[in-house]
């Protein structure tokens, strides 16, 4: 394990995250839970950017008391990165969803092998 485990913690905690996410979306068969492992996946990366994007010592980029090197500051791309991921994040999972309602209402079940198999049955 070596000592730059402790240090960067944060990045090794979102790996972690982002391998039960992809293992949960390959391993299940389950609609629902394969949405979830798809947003376990999301949040390990939003973590691991706000992760890479914080410098200790450093404050966000807002300009106090008339600072302005950019050394004082962290970089704010990192975090707008993540800002816009969360919302596209939130509206895939919500079309997810309503595509898998409409895939319960027509076949009654959520599992994706069944659904998979009827749809051979069916010649589609």
């Amino acid at each position: 394990m070596g000592p730059n485990l402790f240090i960067n913690y944060g990045e090794a905690v979102a790996m972690i995250l982002f391998g039960i996410g992809f293992g949960n979306l390959l391993l299940q068969s389950n609609l629902i839970k394969k949405i979830i492992g798809l947003n376990i996946m999301d949040t390990a990366i939003y973590l691991f950017l706000a992760e890479k994007g914080y410098i200790n010592g450093r404050v966000a980029p807002i300009i106090i008391d008339g600072v302005q090197s950019t050394q004082a500051y962290i970089n704010p791309i990192p975090s707008g990165l993540v800002l816009t991921g969360i919302v596209v994040s939130v509206s895939v999972s919500a079309l997810m969803l309503a595509l898998t309602i409409r895939l319960y209402r027509r076949y009654h079940t959520l599992d994706l092998d069944e659904i998979s198999q009827r749809l051979k049955r069916e010649g589609l």
